[in-house]
């Protein structure tokens, strides 16, 4: 072969990707024209809404620190005191004298426990079936499925109060538990995490001789871990803050939860001191903080994953 064939040859082989390198250099140009042309008002502008959303964020979760260390008598002053002066940790020491504290937060961990325990499990099984098993009436249940994310659970509290009632379930952790076991948001979320995997992966898997179980724990849930942690994140959040359910079916300390034990902080007079109940709202956000700062990137990732095609 000839030296001018071999330069022809791989002249051919380079020049579809000039037009590929053209149309990157094109859109890299765009991108920065795009964001030269903003200007600085418009970053000046994204600074300050940023730096706004913090402040409304962060100044309510910072009085309420700082009251939780404050004397009865500095919390109602005006102008109002940014800093406690002194400083005390009494109202910790009321908070857990009061009320019987460390029972809430037992009844607390058990019951967000057991019931994220089971709406992870309820909810990536069914989001398999509804999105990698083929059976009749696969779209009917999903319609069903998004039907209930639109109904509000305050909807549900009567019908599901006289069924516990009847079941003498009242003021038992499983009366607690099993009807808050819904799972139609991480269904719907795990669902369409399950749809945006590689197709040629999980028929691989299936030719291999993976049965439906087996592809699910080995292939399908390795690949979806992030959305997986934001799935459980969310779910733990709102099992731990949940207040309407636990507080009509608890009647003393042997169930009721951490959010319904500090309403017995408060007094029937309206002079309520608080402090001890801030201190307890404090103690309350802090295992949630901790556990957000420690997966807030697997959570990122898993509610973006899907959101930018490759």
């Amino acid at each position: 072969m000839s030296t001018s064939t071999i330069l022809g040859t791989l002249d051919d082989e380079k020049a579809p990707e000039a037009p590929t390198r053209r149309r990157r250099r094109r859109a890299s140009h765009n991108v920065k024209a795009s964001t030269h042309n903003r200007g600085p008002l418009w970053t000046a502008a994204g600074y300050a809404g940023m730096v706004l959303v913090v402040l409304v964020v962060a100044v309510p979760l910072f009085w309420i620190l700082i009251t939780s260390f404050k004397e009865r008598g500095d919390i109602y002053v005006r102008p109002a005191q940014w800093w406690p002066d002194p400083a005390t940790t009494a109202n910790y020491s009321e908070l857990t004298t009061r009320i019987p504290f460390f029972d809430y937060v037992r009844n607390s961990v058990i019951i967000t426990s057991a019931t994220s325990l089971a709406k992870i499990i309820l909810g990536v099984i069914s989001a398999y079936a509804l999105s990698l098993l083929r059976f009749p009436g696969r779209s009917i249940v999903f319609l069903v499925v998004i039907a209930a994310l639109m109904v509000p659970n305050q909807i549900t509290v009567i019908s599901n109060y006289a069924l516990v009632a009847q079941l003498g379930w009242r003021n038992t952790y499983q009366g607690i538990i099993i009807p808050l076991a819904g799972v139609a948001f991480g269904t719907f979320l795990m669902r369409n995490q399950f749809l945006n995997l590689p197709g040629e992966i999980i028929e691989a898997a299936r030719l291999d001789g993976a049965g439906p179980m087996k592809l699910l724990w080995r292939v399908v849930m390795p690949m979806s871990w992030p959305t997986l942690v934001a799935f459980a994140l969310i779910t733990v959040v709102n099992e731990w803050n949940e207040y309407l359910w636990p507080f009509l079916m608890a009647d003393d300390e042997s169930t009721a939860t951490l959010p319904v034990g500090l309403t017995f902080l408060q007094n029937n007079d309206g002079v309520t001191n608080w402090g001890p109940v801030m201190a307890g709202t404090v103690l309350a956000m802090l295992p949630i903080l901790v556990l957000f700062l420690f997966l807030q990137r697997q959570m990122i990732k898993g509610l973006t994953a899907g959101a930018v095609k490759s």
